[in-house]
């Protein structure tokens, strides 16, 4: 990098970009220890942020591709270790660290990033999935390190148990940096052999170690391709006091290597045992079978000495067997010959003749009621008749002549009902019971006043 001279005019760009080659060539690689704090993760999947001390702080830059390979989920207020190099960001004339790897600072680091991968597995629900191992394990695949201890003592405790367990051995790192993907690979490899090659359970295991030792199995990876096989896994990494990430997310887990052989195969002798209790059971269950068989052949014998006697005892059942199917034939015949009346019964009572008489008699008496209720009827009708021929006769006008009274007339030929319409001259006509009579209207009273002072007309004629 060319240094300018003090006569040289910058522009901002330019000495920005100036600092920025400065700062990476001083500091291409540091260690720093420090807070966490103002934590930022954008849809991008960069990770920005602040590292600081009591003293001072620096902007911090940890990209998608560095970050993934982060093993815990940091927080703010969290101590942690970062490496990087010094940059500067020309835009804005920041100056920060670009981080490539970060930790938790102290002791625990390892253990804390273990914590929390585990929380966050249980979370998922990837501890809870739990697969029943076959009750006969034919076929084992086993994932380790061919020259280490465990697969030693898995194939010492097969031999000695169950020498006709086959095993497939598929063989991997199980520490060190590139251990997870080869367990990874190795699990993958299992899950595809087919037919005959295909196992019916994998062992996953290795030997004790330290923290350190074992973290192949507390890998993201390695959990994410256990809980993703589709054969069962059995997970027996280290001794009984380790755990790892791939023991909780295993079907099952075995303390050691040599437990989980003894948990995948029988004991050759005790099934040896079994099958020996088994046989003495079978022979026992055939000498009884044989035992009553022969008892059951003698008393056969002793009944076929004197066939006499059988045939008399047998021809003594048949009659009474004859005697009682006489006795339930009478009493069956009895029965449907009370039953064969009782229909008979039922049936003359059913009858359509007697049905027909009976309903006859009924039509000829419902006949004479109704004629007799006619003529009452009529009768009735005739006396109401005759009543209303009187009441019209005795009301009709006719009828009112005939008692006496008369109908008057004006000249138009209607009925005078209101003397006050008559007046002084006016020309009447009145009818009778017998004949009419012509009248001359000499005064008229109209109606409240006496009538005893003007007498009524007098009729001049017929």
């Amino acid at each position: 990098m060319q240094t300018p001279s003090p006569t040289d005019v910058l522009s901002v760009g330019q000495l920005n970009r100036l600092a920025k080659q400065l700062l990476e060539d001083c500091f291409s690689q540091v260690s720093v220890v420090g807070e966490l704090s103002n934590l930022a993760r954008p849809g991008s999947g960069h990770w920005y942020f602040t590292l600081k001390d009591d003293r001072a702080q620096i902007r911090c830059a940890m990209f998608k591709s560095r970050n993934f390979a982060v093993r815990f989920q940091p927080q703010a207020g969290q101590q942690v270790q970062i490496t990087g190099k010094v940059s500067l960001y020309e835009g804005r004339g920041d100056y920060q660290l670009i981080v490539d790897t970060m930790q938790p600072a102290g002791a625990g680091a390892l253990a804390q990033a273990f914590e929390q991968l585990k929380q966050e597995l249980k979370a998922a629900g990837k501890f809870d999935r739990k697969r029943a191992l076959p009750k006969r394990v034919r076929h084992l695949a086993v994932i380790t390190s061919p020259t280490g201890a465990a697969i030693r003592d898995v194939l010492s405790v097969i031999a000695r148990r169950w020498p006709a367990l086959r095993v497939t051995l598929i063989p991997s790192q199980v520490q060190g940096e590139a251990a997870a993907a080869q367990l990874v690979n190795a699990l993958k490899l299992a899950n595809q052999l087919s037919g005959d090659d295909r196992p019916d359970v994998v062992l996953l295991t290795r030997g004790g170690g330290s923290l350190e030792d074992l973290w192949p199995f507390n890998e993201r990876s390695v959990a994410d391709a256990v809980f993703s096989s589709e054969l069962p896994v059995v997970s027996a990494v280290g001794h009984e006091v380790d755990f790892s990430i791939a023991d909780f997310v295993a079907d099952l887990r075995a303390p050691t290597p040599s437990a989980a052989a003894e948990l995948l195969c029988p004991d050759q002798m005790e099934v040896r045992t079994y099958l020996s209790s088994l046989n003495t059971t079978l022979q026992n269950q055939i000498l009884r079978t044989l035992r009553g068989a022969r008892e059951r052949q003698q008393s056969l014998h002793k009944r076929l000495r004197n066939p006499a006697q059988l045939i008399s005892e047998r021809s003594q059942r048949l009659d009474e067997r004859e005697l009682y199917l006489q006795r339930l034939i009478g009493q069956l015949l009895q029965t449907h010959r009370h039953r064969v009346n009782s229909l008979e019964k039922r049936l003359l009572s059913l009858s359509p003749s007697r049905q027909l008489t009976q309903q006859q008699r009924q039509l000829e008496e419902t006949q004479k009621r109704l004629m007799v209720a006619v003529r009452n009827a009529l009768r009735h009708q005739q006396q109401r008749l005759n009543h209303t021929a009187d009441m019209i006769r005795k009301l009709s006008p006719d009828g009112t002549l005939q008692r006496g009274y008369a109908i008057v007339l004006d000249a138009r030929g209607k009925a005078v009902t209101d003397a006050g319409s008559l007046s002084q001259g006016d020309t009447l006509q009145a009818r009778f019971g017998r004949g009419r009579a012509t009248a001359t209207v000499t005064t008229v009273e109209p109606a409240g006043e006496d009538s005893s002072a003007n007498p009524a007309p007098t009729p001049t004629g017929n």
